[in-house]
This record gives structure tokens, sequence and C-alpha cells, in this order.
């Protein structure tokens, strides 16, 4: 429990000194790498004070060069943590509108070019992922995407939604599968309190979105799905292996 408390106070003291300097940049103009500057100090030392270590296994295949779509398990609300303090280049997150209703946190992430997408309203949604189609073009940004839509209750990878895959194919950027391994069981979605354990952000070998058209954006998902799930198949396995050998000894 204190372990959760400290990192409950970081996290608001940081978001209100970080989240003040990302709203007043936006009126000064401030160039984007202030934010997420700004994003990788919050997220790490929240990671810190809650005890979460983070090994990154493929960052060579996040490229530096170009704008990417990157498609990313979603378990624990630290999977945003973890990704906003290991993604080497410039990002913004594509996340439900519902996260720019928090106090300081909405307004800052919305002055920082994050988009927000209403599930619930299919044209506006679309007319968002237009919008961050457009943010990676001119920015040379890569996006950030949850293709699951909400958060895991069991741990297990859900089936995606089209709209991430759909602005990847108008993109024309490739997409990143990509997995956070160890966060469900550090703070699950309805969970209260911080069970603090070493987590692994794995970037898979990037898609060529380009190869698919609007017509087969279903065999693209579920190419991206199927690696995402042998992935994530992959780390279980490693994991068991681990705790099998250390109950042996």
């Amino acid at each position: 429990m204190i372990r959760t408390i400290a990192a409950a106070v970081v996290a608001v003291t940081l978001l209100v000194v970080v989240g003040g300097i990302a709203i007043v940049g936006a009126y000064l103009r401030l160039p984007r790498g202030c934010y997420d500057w700004a994003a990788r100090v919050w997220s790490r030392a929240i990671l810190l004070a809650s005890g979460v270590p983070v090994r990154v296994i493929g960052a060579e295949h996040i490229r530096r060069d170009r704008p990417q779509v990157i498609a990313c398990t979603h378990q624990s609300a630290y999977d945003v943590l973890v990704l906003a303090m290991a993604v080497p280049v410039r990002f913004h997150f594509v996340a439900k509108k519902e996260l720019r209703r928090i106090p300081i946190f909405g307004r800052a992430a919305a002055a920082a070019g994050h988009v927000f997408i209403d599930r619930g309203d299919r044209p506006a949604a679309i007319e968002s992922l237009k919008v961050a189609a457009e943010k990676m073009r001119a920015a040379q940004s890569s996006a950030i995407v949850f293709p699951e839509g909400t958060r895991s209750l069991t741990g297990e990878l859900q089936p995606f939604k089209k709209g991430p895959f759909l602005m990847s194919i108008q993109a024309g950027v490739p997409i990143v599968p990509t997995v956070v391994y160890g966060t469900f069981g550090i703070l699950p979605k309805r969970g209260r309190r911080l069970r603090p354990q070493p987590v692994t952000l794995w970037f898979g070998e990037p898609v060529d979105a380009s190869r698919y058209d609007h017509a087969r954006r279903d065999e693209l998902i579920a190419e991206v799905h199927a690696r995402m799930k042998a992935m994530l198949d992959t780390l279980r396995g490693k994991a068991a292996r681990v705790d099998t050998t250390l109950g042996a000894r």
C-alpha cells in the first residue's frame, strides 16, 4: 500500500508540473520535442516510484527516419507509462476521448498533440484517425495505438478494432507489432493496489502496410494479431520456465 501511495503522489505532483509546462508550452509554441521529453520524465518517475524496472527488446525496429504505427497490447494503465518512457522517437498516442476529460492530463495531452477518438461516433472516429495520419506525415511522428480498444480483463489478447489499420494503410506507414508483458500483474483494469514486478517491452519486426489496401484490411489485422499473440506466448513461456526453475531449487 505504501508503494501505491508513493506512486500516486509522484504521479499527481509531476502531472501538475509537467502538465502545466505542456499547456503553457502550447501557447508559446515550444518545439514538439519538449512535450515528448516531458512525457518521458513523468513516466520514468512514476515507474521508478512504483518499483517497476523495464527491459526493452527490438528497439532497432523503431525507425528514426520515417513514421510508423506502433500497435501495442493493452493490459494496464502502466502500458502507457512504459511506452511513453521507452519509445525513442517523436510520437503521439491515439486514445479514447474519455481521457480528454481528466483534469490537467487531458488538456496537457491535447496540447502535446495526442489524438482522441470518440468510439461511439463512427464518422467522428474516422475523422480523428485521418487527423492522426496527417500528423504522422506532417511531423514525421509515429502513432501509438492500442488496437484492442480497451484494457483486457483477463490478460489475453482481444480482437482488434479496424481503425488503427485503416489509418496505417491511409498513411502508407509500417505497423510495428508491440507487446508489453508484466503490467497486467502490476495494475489490471479496475485494480487499485500496485504489485510491482519487472516489465518487458518488445518491439517486433514491422509489417509493411503499403502491401495492403482497404479491401484487404482484414488480412493486415490478422497478420498483426497473429504476430502479437506469438510474441505474447513467447514471453509467457519464458516466464513460466523461469518460475519452474526457481521452484526446483
